[in-house]
């Protein structure tokens, strides 16, 4: 945005499928104020503040990748397809003759790479480190594998010589191995509770609710298109804020970004960094408390 501002351009137009409280022309209308750079903003200054709102496509919005969005460059960005559907985007290219649009498949992957092996992609730039699969309930070795680093918490583990699936639960890094197990709804994949890093709010910072009751509910997911979870956020000294789910969610990973969401506004996200312990986890330890122990029993004597 600041090489847009210094080539003289007003606002910077956008694909995505989004939207921001701000109408078009008042992006236009707004005079640039060079704003002083300190680490943090004074909490009384008053701001006009522009908000990222949801896309009118559902289905397509991508306010997820635009969660960490700064301020300045929010209030200079108009996307011309937030209002939308991509169904109605495609009639457009149509009465255009514009059939190479039409044409051209959806990208799910990672668009940089085109259509190559992920694997064998990133075995290009980092060193093989061979590692274990071991089972999540008896901790038997289930077979090898290249690197922890080529798996992420939910997707399918092959494993030679198993026709059943299995699924990558958990990962150590200091031993290599990478937990899992045999079903993809295992409760080993579920969790309720998170930590992320210091959050960036995009409107306020951080939400004036959060602050005064020091929780706060909300929506938030931390993949793309997945529905939106409800949750309870609970702010920390640092920044950082506590996410407790009304319900376990699949596949929660450290180093994905938990997106918060009002209504239809994106507020803004933080890194996972921590986890809560899984629901099978939560499983074992009841397990382990219900049952009596070898002592106990013992101590019981025999019914005559």
């Amino acid at each position: 945005m600041e090489t847009n501002s210094l080539k003289g351009a007003d606002a910077i137009a956008t694909g995505h499928y989004a939207r921001t409280s701000l109408e078009d022309e008042e992006v236009f209308q707004q005079k640039h104020t060079k704003r002083p750079q300190k680490l943090f903003r004074n909490r009384f200054e008053v701001r006009n503040t522009v908000k990222l709102l949801q896309g009118a496509d559902l289905f397509k919005d991508q306010t997820f990748f635009l969660s960490q969005i700064s301020q300045d460059a929010l209030r200079k960005t108009i996307f011309p397809l937030g209002d939308l559907t991509k169904t109605f985007v495609k009639k457009i290219a149509a009465e255009h003759d514009l059939h190479h649009v039409l044409k051209k498949k959806e990208s799910m992957g990672v668009c940089f790479i085109g259509e190559r092996n992920f694997e064998n992609f990133l075995l290009e730039y980092l060193e093989p480190q061979p590692g274990n699969f071991v089972s999540i309930e008896d901790k038997k070795v289930m077979g090898r594998h290249k690197g922890w680093f080529l798996f992420t918490i939910g997707q399918r583990a092959r494993l030679a010589g198993l026709k059943d699936a299995w699924f990558v639960v958990d990962k150590d890094v200091s031993t290599g191995d990478v937990f899992v197990a045999p079903s993809r709804d295992h409760p080993a994949l579920y969790r309720d509770l998170l930590r992320t890093s210091r959050v960036h709010w995009i409107a306020e910072e951080p939400p004036a609710e959060l602050v005064r009751e020091k929780m706060m509910e909300c929506h938030f997911r931390f993949r793309h298109q997945m529905a939106l979870v409800p949750c309870v956020l609970t702010l920390n000294q640092d920044g950082s804020v506590w996410v407790t789910l009304v319900k376990p969610a699949r596949a929660i990973t450290p180093g994905q970004f938990a997106v918060f969401y009002k209504g239809d506004e994106c507020l803004g996200s933080g890194k996972i960094l921590r986890m809560g312990p899984s629901v099978y986890t939560l499983q074992q330890g009841k397990n382990r408390e219900e049952s009596p122990k070898k002592e106990e029993i013992d101590k019981i004597e025999p019914a005559t």
